[in-house]
Formats: structure tokens, sequence, C-alpha cells
């Protein structure tokens, strides 16, 4: 039986409308939540602790998430991390101090490693590999695409209540309204379970072809390889995680600490709420319209031509914005800068994904994509805990600089390791 052709519509509803509709939300509320800590008493240190919470959250979600999903599927997964993110929403709305808004973030965070995860398992394991860049820069794209919306609809909000914690009902909104969408729409592993099973030669027995048949047997194949474990899984692929994997969390670090920084940044020298959201959702727009030309620039020429202009330009972009901060002008540099910053960001959409759907195994991805993300997650979670620190003890800028280097570490990385790792031009 020859494989079922590939096609763009078939993954847009069960892949990327869930996705849009959670991210949304996350968008309206991560540039909002240092101004609500500010708003609730919090310094600007602890303000940007408590952003860092969402990262910290997706960390230690990472750990049970792998597991959890292939034991209960990609769906129930996802919908069960909505509601969960709906009850941290619910504690951050009417949060009395900004201890409680931390907790509230933290679940959050919590409830996104789950719904990540499991989309990104799903495309690894269903898109042959010709389309796997652009179907995961896509996917990243999607989350871009959220970011960009969610401002203007948080800018819109505040504008109409006159209140910064409004901004939780959006995310409360969007995370019902994909959780209605999964709801309504068929599993997504019995729709293209059958195509799965024929790619990879697996999930056949006395001779049934059903999509069903496959996709349980599948789902059994996973099961057993999550039985390992995430931290079993990170010591068997300790070779190519503490090389490639230290490059990727030096990306996963340099991103977050750009979403911190920005809106940490706006609140220091003394931008407004709906203005701070209205320039983030712009320089997200710009990060956005890069999406599928990385997917093409890595499927084309190979993943190092998308990583390392985005990792040089976010680390050089970071020790720029470091400089700007007392100069004159320095509203109209921070706009600069932002914007530049997320044509870098948007260079290298999907870079992490595609470098862990390369490494994973391609019959059971789960749980070295689990592995991976925990790496990257570390980073990511680290940078603002790190952003926070160093904005207490010395000042916001000093903090932006040390990130930039970073950033610039993380591109040497790379350029050592991915040729090692993934191929120069896909095959």
């Amino acid at each position: 039986m020859t494989d079922a052709p590939f096609r763009w519509q078939s993954m847009a509803l069960p892949a990327f409308l869930p996705t849009l509709l959670f991210s949304i939300g996350e968008g309206a509320i991560i540039p909002m939540i240092p101004i609500v800590a500010n708003n609730l008493g919090a310094t600007l240190a602890i303000a940007g602790f408590i952003l860092a919470m969402i990262m910290v959250g997706e960390l230690i979600g990472d750990i049970p998430s792998g597991w959890l999903i292939s034991r209960i599927g990609e769906r129930t997964a996802m919908i069960g991390a909505a509601f969960v993110a709906i009850g941290g929403l619910v504690i951050a709305t009417v949060a009395p101090n900004p201890l409680m808004l931390g907790v509230g973030i933290f679940v959050v965070g919590i409830a996104t490693a789950v719904f990540a995860l499991a989309r990104h398992a799903f495309m690894t394991t269903y898109v042959p590999l010709p389309y796997r860049a652009r179907a995961l820069s896509s996917l990243g794209g999607t989350f871009r695409l959220g970011f960009f919306i969610g401002p203007f609809i948080a800018a819109a909000v505040i504008h109409v209540t006159g209140s910064t914690s409004a901004v939780f009902f959006i995310h409360i909104v969007g995370c019902l309204g994909a959780a209605v969408v999964l709801l309504l729409l068929r599993d997504p592993s019995a729709t293209f379970g059958a195509v799965r099973g024929r790619r990879t030669g697996s999930g056949t027995r006395s001779g049934s072809g059903s999509a069903d048949h496959h996709a349980l047997t599948e789902g059994e194949a996973l099961v057993a390889g999550e039985s390992i474990g995430l931290f079993r899984t990170i010591w068997s692929n300790r070779g190519v995680l503490g090389k490639l994997g230290t490059g990727a969390a030096l990306v996963g670090a340099t991103r977050a600490s750009r979403a911190v920084i920005l809106p940490l940044w706006a609140v220091s020298i003394g931008i407004g709420d709906t203005n701070t959201a209205l320039i983030i959702g712009i320089a997200g727009g710009i990060d956005f319209a890069l999406f599928y030309a990385s997917g093409q620039i890595m499927d084309r020429f190979g993943r190092l031509w998308s990583a390392m202009p985005s990792m040089v330009g976010l680390g050089g972009g970071l020790i720029a914005l470091a400089f700007s901060h007392d100069v004159a002008n320095s509203v109209l540099w921070f706009i600069v800068i932002a914007m530049f910053l997320s044509l870098a960001n948007g260079i290298g959409s999907g870079i992490l994904m595609t470098l862990g759907a390369d490494l994973a195994d391609k019959a059971n991805p789960a749980p070295f994509l689990g592995a991976w993300r925990f790496t990257s997650d570390f980073g990511s979670a680290g940078a603002p805990l790190l952003v926070a620190a160093v904005t207490a003890t010395a000042s916001i800028a000093v903090a932006t600089g040390i990130m930039g280097v970073l950033g610039l570490v993380g591109a040497a990385i790379l350029l050592r390791y991915v040729p090692t790792y993934a191929p120069r031009k896909p095959r």
C-alpha cells in the first residue's frame, strides 16, 4: 500500500486552530504580567520573577507531560491542559498580592508545557521529512500569530475596562475555545493513524489496517517508550543533549529573556499599559510574518541557515538595547530594537522543534522530545530568573547585556554542533 499524499489542509484544524486560540490568550497576558505585578506592589525585579514563573512552570510541566500524553492521548491531554490553565488564570485574576499572582502564572506554565508537547509530538510523527521544517515552523508561526493578535486584544480590553488584570479573561476564553474545538473534532491519532502506521511500518496485527487499530498500536508503543522516564531518557541521550542540547538551552534562554526584558524595559522607562501592548503586538507581527520563510530556509538549505542569523541577531540586539536605557529618545530606541529582535526571532521560527524532530526516534518520538523540550525549557526557565536576579542586584540594562552575550555563545555552539547532528540539507 502506498502512502497517502501529505496535505496541508489535513493539519489545519487538529494541529493549528487549537494552538492559535491558546496562543492568543498567552500572547495577551505575557506582556501585561509585569504591569499587573507592579500594580500589586511588586518591584521591577519581583515583577520579572513573577513573569519567569510561566517558564518555570513549563520546565516543571515537561517532566510528566510525555508520560501523560503517552497514556491519555494528545487530544485529552490538550483539553485537560486548557482547563488547568483556566484554573491558574482564575487565581491570577483574583490575586490580592504578587505571591498569589505568581502561583497562578506558575500553574498556567505547567499547562502550557503539556499543550505544547502534545502538538510537537503529533507533528513529528505524522508529517513527512521533506515537509517537516515547514510544518513545524508553521506550528511555531501559529504561536507567533497568537502572540501578534493577543497584545492588540489586550490593549482593547484594557482601554475598555480600565483594568490590566482583565487581560486574563482573554486567555480564559482562548482556553475554552481550544477545548471546544478539540472536543468537536475527531481525535487526530484516529484521523492520521493509518498513514503513520504505513510510514513507520508499525502497528500491523493479523492483517488489520484500520486507522483506529493503527492508532491503538502506536499508542501502546508510546506508553512502552515513555515508561523509562524523562531523566533516564536524558541520561541515555546525554551526548547530544550535552552538546547540541546546550545550544538549544541557550536558544530558549535568549528567546525567554527577550519576552521578559521587553515588558520590564517598558515599565522601567515609563511606557503605559496600552502602549506597551501595542508595541509588543506590532513586534509580534514582524515575528509572525517570517515563520514560513524560516521553514523554507531550513528545508532548502539546512538548519544552520536559520539558526545562526536568528541567534546572532538576538544576541546583538539585546546588547544594543542594554546601552539605550538612559539615552535621549529611549522610547524610540526601545521600539526600533524591539522590532529588530522580532525580526531575528522570526527568522528562527521552528528551529528548536525541527532539530528535536530530526533527532527523535521516528516511530516513538515522545520520550526524546520530552527530554529535548526539558533541555531547552531549562534555559527558558533559568533566563528570566537570571534577569530578575541581576536586575535586583545591578540593573535591567546589565541583565540585558548579559543575556545578549549568552545569545552569541549559543550561536557559537549551534555553529559547532548542528552540522554533526542535523543535515545541512535534509534528505
